[in-house]
């Protein structure tokens, strides 16, 4: 009994010439979007990120030094087979997108990934400096209460 042959999608390289990658592919590229978001500096700015990243879908990332909000959502078009269903007349933004640098490849990596206001909170005590009348020390714990033992 033979094992069935595992399919794996080919390296961009090995293409050959009038493939398209997008024939090996699950569509990653329409099944989120990004966009720019101004580069956080205060404690308001990354509590408007936490606020983002408390609804489902949501993640923020940095890549080469700016920061994106990153949606998943599936576009509404996207056909089983991985294909657009309104490609002769998808917006431009679809358009102007190439494969030359999609994430065809499954080794994405960011600067910076947050997917919980908890990473949030504690990037923000690394790169912020505490509140004001806040120490970055634990609290001192106070004296033991010594209890003495009378003897009768």
């Amino acid at each position: 009994m033979s094992l069935p042959k595992i399919r794996t999608k080919p390296r961009r390289e090995d293409l050959k010439p009038g493939e398209s990658l997008c024939d090996h592919c699950t569509a990653k590229c329409c099944r989120y979007f990004a966009l720019p978001i101004d580069t956080p500096t205060e404690r308001q700015d990354f509590d408007y990120i936490r606020w983002y990243l408390l609804h489902q879908g949501a993640t923020v990332f940095v890549d080469e030094g700016t920061w994106y909000l990153l949606v998943y959502s599936t576009c509404r078009h996207l056909q089983p087979d991985h294909r657009c269903g309104i490609y002769d007349v998808r917006p431009q933004i679809c358009r102007d997108y190439t494969t030359d640098n999609c994430e065809y490849e499954d080794d994405w990596v960011y600067d910076q990934y947050f997917e919980t206001p908890e990473q949030v909170e504690e990037y923000i005590e690394v790169v912020l400096l505490p509140k004001r009348g806040a120490s970055i020390r634990s609290p001192r714990p106070g004296l033991p209460i010594l209890r003495t033992v009378s003897q009768s």
